[in-house]
């Protein structure tokens, strides 16, 4: 009842889990038979394709293009040649690790073609845009949420999604009775109940979000890609990112290296507070 007042939905709506990890595998194991395909836009989180494989689906990916935009039409020739054994579609908008959202009209195209849609919002709160309240206006869209980012809850395990009522009555059904420990359920009850405090902590943390990026651009050997989260992810354009990367360990600042195929050469940088911000841009121009 907490999560529909705050989500402002119907009770009938809401399915919790031990973290939106366990949802995403309720999902697939509610959806998938053997080598059903599962689409996966890259680069993105990587449980959706850990899931479906111990799932025994087959992962589809789709790459983003250079902005990190799904690729609508990449999808639909997708879902296109493999169109019975194509089930479900994962979303996260924002996304991660990249930062951008997804447009609703997208969402909507995608929803139309009939496949299981998965909206994961794991970072709303810091972007404030959400398909939630069409959820009830389609059989086939799902959003997740989750209190590990902007309430911090993450080692309580807590998460939650927002479905169709049959798609939730369903879930119901497989879902472990018992998954969600007392420790996290009065973790979120009191999240919510001082939730002004943890809006006007997200407030700030998008405040140092928008002054990071900003220093981060003047940096000629960085790229920051403009972010709806708690991150910025960077293309370290002159220079190796994995030295910076380690670096930056030596001084005791830690971020995320990535150098995969769809984002060779990258940081990840969380937000932190301002003197953090202060301390970062100091040690990236003495290394550089």
């Amino acid at each position: 009842k907490a999560l529909a007042g705050y989500v402002g939905v119907d009770v009938a709506h809401i399915v919790a889990g031990a973290g939106s990890d366990e949802l995403i595998d309720l999902i697939l194991r509610l959806f998938l038979e053997p080598g059903d395909g599962v689409i996966n836009c890259v680069p993105t989180f990587g449980m959706y394709p850990f899931c479906t494989e111990i799932c025994s689906g087959k992962v589809i990916d789709v790459p983003r293009d250079k902005s990190y935009a799904i690729d609508i039409a990449g999808i639909k020739e997708a879902v296109g040649e493999k169109n019975e054994k194509t089930k479900i579609i994962f979303i996260a908008s924002p996304n991660n690790p990249t930062g951008n959202t997804t447009p609703q009209r997208d969402i909507l195209e995608l929803v139309n073609l009939g496949k299981v849609v998965v909206i994961d919002e794991a970072y709303y709160e810091f972007s404030g845009t959400t398909i939630a309240p069409l959820v009830s206006k389609y059989e086939n869209l799902i959003v997740l949420r989750s209190f590990s980012k902007w309430a911090g809850l993450a080692g309580l395990r807590i998460g939650y999604g927002i479905f169709p009522t049959l798609i939730a009555e369903q879930l119901l059904k497989i879902k472990q009775p018992y998954n969600i420990n007392l420790a996290a359920q009065v973790a979120l009850q009191e999240s919510l109940n001082d939730i002004e405090y943890l809006q006007d902590t997200v407030q700030k943390i998008i405040s140092e979000r928008e002054r990071l990026f900003q220093r981060l651009g003047e940096l000629k050997f960085l790229k920051p890609f403009p972010s709806q989260a708690n991150f910025i992810l960077c293309a370290v354009v002159k220079g190796n990112a994995r030295l910076i990367y380690e670096g930056l360990q030596k001084k005791g600042i830690f971020l995320r290296y990535f150098d995969t195929p769809l984002l060779r050469n990258s940081l990840r940088i969380s937000m932190g507070k301002p003197e953090h911000t202060d301390a970062l841009i100091e040690a990236l121009k003495e290394m550089c």
